[in-house]
């Protein structure tokens, strides 16, 4: 499982160390999209495939459902580590995430999220951002 977060700096061509602790989870290939809230979401090859199968299965005819997966799929990389753990992060992909330096770098289970220092500062001080308002929800989904 990915959990846990770490602060990381890209190098000047793009490239991040990925933590140890997620390296094995991640395996030799994985797939980094563009993400929700402005981050990058990673998935291993296994969680990838899953979660392909799910959006083949939405109906072409839904405007919403090709607009995501064309959102989707269009920013969508393989990539794989070098040999010092490190990977590189398309230009493309760091735009979309404003990924200059400083990174954080969480494990949400099946996925991890790379996040710019700074919009993850933003997206964790969010006064609408309750953790009891968020676990009141939860416990509406039944949670």
């Amino acid at each position: 499982m990915l959990i846990g977060e770490y602060q990381h700096t890209l190098d000047n061509k793009g490239r991040i160390i990925m933590p140890s602790k997620f390296r094995e989870d991640l395996g030799d290939e994985f797939v980094i999209t563009k993400g929700l809230d402005g981050c990058l979401f990673v998935y291993p090859k296994n969680e990838w495939k899953i979660l392909e199968d799910k959006l083949k299965t939405l109906p072409l005819t839904n405007r919403d459902a090709r607009a995501f997966v064309r959102f989707f799929f269009s920013g969508a990389s393989e990539c794989t580590l070098d040999k010092q753990g490190r990977v590189l992060i398309p230009a493309n992909l760091r735009e979309h995430s404003k990924l200059e330096k400083n990174a954080v770098i969480i494990g949400v289970a099946t996925r991890l999220e790379i996040w710019s220092e700074e919009q993850w500062n933003n997206y964790t001080d969010d006064d609408n951002l309750s953790y009891d308002s968020i676990a009141e929800k939860m416990a509406e989904l039944g949670i």
